[in-house]
């Protein structure tokens, strides 16, 4: 049965596999690119690490293997391995494509002194001895144990060195400028999550000191570090999230707003072409987006023959004399000569019209023509000063 604790654990688990399923198909699209590679590991090793370090599968693990705690040197090799990640991110991240080899240079340099890091868990523990099993509080029961005393210490150190250098390169990086603001945020919770890990170690180590004095400050072991690194592990894989679903929903914002305002020219095409755009509700944002466009343009070559270049000369005219700035009077005058060709096509639906008008702007600019459409009143301003130098000519 879970207790609070248990699900305190499985919370950042859940978080962190999100950020993963997020990452995924990039990692796999561009498996050579090292950066994602680290990203990939960073949030695999931090998954593992909170499914294991739960008390309840520390007792699973300890039950299976019949060794009393060895839980503990496995708990330890992933924390240790997720300090690798975040080392191998900041590496990929300060060095970029363009120095590969310099990259692989420090790659080797931290695998290399990690997986030393790992070795000596396993040698430490199969050293020591630790027979009485320990779920919740085994650094400070074994911290004044012989080579257990010592394999607390390491992973201890070994995860405050990296989170302190990891934290301070990102503080660095968010000072730049060449940001954009999701990643600059994302960034920003991924700089205050390395900064909480560090709280995790102080509660962890003063607990351990606390205890090679005599002390007991257990609390902070069994109480403060768990909430310490599962509001950092939270923090981490909030800030991988963010860029990508801030952007993705910039994005489908955007794709949809473009749409809508597409919305009053569809409609007067619509009733020229007599159909629909194609519907469907699988389709992604832009497919929509291009689907509308397209089905305006047709539309709008249907009526291309009955659009009145003069007219629309002089509602340009018109729209400047009133005062509107030359892109605003440009639409508005498209605008007008549209609804013009609109009406005529309707009266007189087998007309041949003239097929005279220069359509290069409606067909490029339909997101203006379809704002003009939807200021009636300056529509109608725009006509009536048109009109007016082509009754006098008449006259």
């Amino acid at each position: 049965m879970l207790t609070d604790l248990d699900v305190s654990f499985w919370l950042p688990t859940v978080v962190l596999a999100a950020a993963l399923a997020i990452k995924l198909p990039s990692i796999v699209k561009m498996w050579r690119d090292p950066l994602l590679r680290a990203v990939g590991g960073l949030l695999l090793f931090g998954c593992a690490v909170f499914v294991f370090a739960a008390p309840s599968t520390i007792s699973w693990v300890n039950r299976v293997t019949g060794v009393p705690n060895i839980a503990a040197p496995w708990v330890y090799s992933l924390i240790t391995a997720l300090c690798a990640s975040w080392l191998l991110l900041i590496v990929a991240w300060r060095n970029g494509p363009g120095e590969a080899a310099a990259t692989r240079r420090a790659t080797r340099r931290v695998v290399t002194v990690y997986a030393g890091v790992v070795a000596g868990l396993w040698i430490l523990f199969a050293l020591a001895d630790a027979p009485v099993e320990r779920t919740r509080d085994l650094d400070t029961y074994y911290a004044t144990t012989p080579f257990m005393r010592e394999q607390i210490l390491l992973y201890l150190v070994a995860h405050t060195l990296a989170c302190s250098v990891t934290a301070r390169l990102i503080w660095n990086w968010i000072r730049t400028d060449r940001l954009d603001a999701w990643l600059r945020w994302g960034l920003r919770l991924l700089a205050v999550g390395y900064t909480t890990n560090l709280l995790f170690d102080a509660a962890k180590l003063t607990a351990v000191a606390a205890r090679w004095t005599g002390r007991d400050l257990d609390w902070l072991s069994t109480s403060v570090a768990p909430i310490a690194a599962c509001l950092a592990a939270t923090l981490v894989a909030v800030g991988f999230i963010v860029p990508h679903a801030g952007q993705y929903l910039q994005e489908n914002w955007r794709l949809r707003t473009l749409r809508r305002r597409l919305r009053p020219l569809y409609l007067l095409t619509r009733s020229v072409s007599g159909g629909r755009e194609p519907f469907n509700l699988r389709a992604t944002g832009e497919l929509r987006l291009i689907r509308r466009e397209t089905f305006i343009r047709d539309a709008l070559l249907q009526l291309s023959r009955y659009l009145d270049e003069d007219l629309r000369t002089r509602s340009r005219a018109a729209a400047l004399d009133l005062g509107l700035a030359p892109e605003r009077a440009e639409a508005l005058a498209a605008a007008v000569t549209l609804l013009d060709a609109v009406e005529t096509r309707r009266r007189a639906p087998e007309a041949e019209g003239t097929g005279s008008a220069d359509t290069t702007y409606l067909m490029r600019e339909i997101q203006a023509v379809s704002q003009a459409l939807r200021r009636p009143a300056e529509l109608d301003a725009v006509r009536a000063r048109a009109a007016v130098p082509a009754e006098r000519a008449r006259a």
